[in-house]
């Protein structure tokens, strides 16, 4: 993943509110928060967000989506959430547990083993 792109898009949502636009709707600024190689690894971390509440759109460009690009720019999933929500998305995306860690708990696990056996 790469950090935040500073592309971003005005998308309009449907509101409740009367914000003094036609139709009632009140524009939301998305931003990008993820780029992966491909829809569908987009589609997975957009999948998480949308776990923890955070609403999300993916999108690729149309040509590499038509053609199945998975590599290049026409390739590339975004995932994007509205602005609000960048830091509450960025921060759980940061999250991955170290695998160095693994190799030290079973490191211990093995050592409780070998004392038992004596």
């Amino acid at each position: 993943m790469t950090d935040i792109n500073s592309n971003s898009a005005a998308l309009p949502l449907p509101s409740n509110e009367d914000s003094g636009t036609s139709g009632g709707h009140q524009a939301i600024k998305w931003e990008v928060v993820a780029q992966m190689p491909g829809i569908t690894p987009a589609t997975i971390v957009a999948g998480r967000l949308k776990a923890e509440g955070v609403p999300v759109r993916v999108w690729q460009e149309g040509a590499g989506q038509a053609l199945g690009l998975t590599v290049g720019l026409l390739g590339t999933g975004y995932v994007t959430v509205p602005e609000e929500y960048v830091d509450q998305a960025l921060e759980i995306l940061e999250y991955e547990e170290d695998p160095a860690d693994w190799d030290e708990q079973f490191d211990d696990f093995d050592e409780a083993d070998s004392v038992d056996e004596r």
